[in-house]
């Protein structure tokens, strides 16, 4: 089983660095290329995840070349680590966790048309049970939910189009279709959040906050100005299976819907709210649907002389429909880059979370907890070659649950730990 992961794993960083190595050659002929920007001026480091807005200040990691009429981009992610999760419920395993996208844009009758691929090879780096995260909810595995384990992505994660298009001075409209996308549901999702970059673990309120970004079946519209985006989705509520290579578009239908309004008031702020309506999220309940909603505010901006901060306040809460209670989550992370070389990051949070969400068989499955987690880590870039640039990082966690669970985890704070080698594109 190591031999297969170390197998890999290898190839997979031999993969991320083949793309990499003739986009930067493209790079290094053309660096005087104008990057393109949205309809109505709006730079490219806005585009988060699906149709979500960052900060305008917020750093770009990916290599960009023109071929025609078109602008490519590569963007992606992989990390090799070893993460240790102690306590009774806790579990030590090493994982690669990546993913690569491809983004092609044009101007096509007066806007400007995207089309994206995004991929990963969790379903074999990680596994189907997922890597050890304590507190970690959400998704299932063989008939059984997932707990203190955080879910493989799927093979595919994004296959989508984006039309924006102006429409008056400084106004304009947008059209998003993807067979796999993001609806207009939460902040940008944690693996493409400036906030996030350097921490290769998933929130604890993932699925209070950014659950949706990889949903089979979404259509979005929107109208913008320069500084506003207001938005609409429909798209399939339920959750990925645990089939992680296929699509899941069986006997399903876009049965949701969300909205969103996000706000720029400067090159370095991200506001936005959203509320959505998702039917029957989890296959393991069927009869179960909820309303989600929250609200946060992401910030970028340069530190020093060659340094880049950048934080995120994010609130998100899920409401059952038939229980009249809302389970609220609220995170607060920071990447500190102090010099383009070291790191530092942090996350603390807090999510109340059911006996049945945590599998805690004992109890009633509606009995909550409030749990909560503190994160700590140091990241350093090491070296770049052909456009990718190598890195190590320590990340060290305490875990936070009342004394009612002490005895299902063997302490009130159970730690945890890891121990990782990222390679992503140089930063632009």
């Amino acid at each position: 089983m190591r031999t297969n992961l170390r197998g890999r794993t290898a190839a997979a960083l031999a993969w991320v660095f083949a793309l990499a190595a003739p986009l930067h050659a493209q790079m290094d002929m053309q660096h005087d290329m104008h990057m393109p920007e949205g309809p109505l001026g709006i730079p490219e480091t806005r585009m988060g995840s699906g149709t979500s807005w960052l900060p305008d200040a917020s750093p770009m990691h990916a290599a960009h070349l023109r071929l025609g009429a078109w602008t490519l981009m590569l963007h992606g992610s992989a990390v090799v680590q070893y993460d240790h999760q102690a306590g009774l419920r806790g579990e030590a395993r090493v994982n690669l966790i990546d993913w690569a996208m491809l983004a092609a844009s044009r101007t096509v009758a007066g806007g400007r048309l995207h089309l994206r691929g995004m991929i990963s090879s969790d379903p074999w780096g990680v596994g189907s049970r997922g890597y050890p995260l304590l507190l970690q909810t959400g998704e299932s595995d063989r008939g059984v939910p997932l707990h203190d384990h955080q879910h493989p992505h799927d093979l595919f994660m994004e296959l989508a189009a984006l039309y924006e298009r102006p429409v008056a001075r400084n106004l304009a409209v947008s059209l998003y279709a993807a067979p796999v996308g993001e609806p207009a549901v939460g902040p940008a999702a944690f693996p493409h959040r400036p906030s996030a970059v350097d921490d290769p673990l998933a929130p604890i309120g993932h699925h209070w906050q950014d659950g949706t970004h990889i949903t089979f079946g979404v259509l979005t519209a929107g109208v913008f100005t320069r500084t506003t985006k207001l938005e609409a989705s429909i798209f399939n509520g339920r959750e990925p299976d645990e089939h992680r290579t296929d699509f899941d578009y069986a006997g399903r239908a876009l049965d949701s819907y969300s909205a969103r309004l996000s706000v720029n008031p400067g090159p370095r702020w991200t506001l936005s709210v959203w509320y959505a309506y998702l039917k029957s999220p989890e296959a393991l309940h069927p009869e179960e649907s909820l309303h989600r909603l929250g609200a946060a505010a992401l910030m970028a901006q340069p530190f020093g002389g060659q340094g880049q901060w950048a934080m995120a306040l994010i609130y998100g809460a899920n409401a059952r429909i038939g229980t009249g209670r809302l389970s609220n989550s609220v995170v607060v992370e920071t990447n500190v880059d102090l010099d383009g070389t070291n790191t530092v990051l942090g996350r603390v949070e807090y999510v109340r979370k059911t006996a049945g969400d945590l599998v805690v068989a004992s109890v009633p499955p509606e009995t909550a907890y409030d749990v909560g987690a503190l994160a700590l880590g140091y990241h350093r870039a090491l070296t770049r070659v052909a456009g990718v640039t190598a890195g190590i990082g320590l990340r060290g966690a305490v875990n936070f649950v009342p004394s009612m669970l002490e005895g299902v985890y063997g302490s009130r704070a159970p730690v945890g730990f890891a121990v990782y080698c990222t390679l992503r594109p140089a930063g632009l």
